[in-house]
Parts: structure tokens; sequence; C-alpha cells
């Protein structure tokens, strides 16, 4: 059980610096790691009456990255195209 465990813990390890690597050192040549997508804001504001007001900002670029990991600061793509409306609470 114990190889098993340690096993996917490497795989998964491997998996990480590759993705790692790929974003870092621009695998395939060519391939811009960073991409754009706009995202909705909702300032999530909290009343008195344990009501919750929502109020609408402008639409925001963010910068992603092509990867399956988060990898330095930034979210990836796959994962921020799923969710592009997000709650800021106040």
């Amino acid at each position: 059980m114990r190889r098993v465990l340690l096993g996917i813990l490497v795989a998964l390890a491997l998996l990480y610096l590759g993705d790692d690597l790929s974003v870092r050192l621009r695998i395939p040549p060519g391939r811009d790691p960073y991409g754009y997508v706009t995202v909705d804001r909702l300032d999530a504001i909290a009343e008195k009456n344990n009501k919750t007001e929502y109020v609408p900002e402008e639409p925001v670029v963010e910068t992603c990255i092509h990867a399956l990991f988060p990898h330095m600061g930034y979210v990836p793509c796959w994962y921020l195209r799923r969710h592009t409306e997000q709650r800021v609470n106040y």
C-alpha cells in the first residue's frame, strides 16, 4: 500500500514539474503561456438585516496561464473560463 501511495505522489510531483517547465520554457516553441479572460465581478455587501446586496462592477480582463496547475501566481485558463463570475465580499 505504501508503494502505491508513494508512486502516486511521485507521479503527481513529476506532472507538476513537467507542467511548470512547459510554462517557463515555452514548450512547445512559439506557444504563448499566458491567456486573457474577461471576468464579471459582483460586490457582495452585507446589510444589517442579514441580507446581501450585490452591486455589479465593470468587467475585468484577468491574465491566466495555459497549464494544468497554477504557476507564477496565475490561475489556469481552463479554471478561469469556467468561473467568469466572481464575488467580492465586503
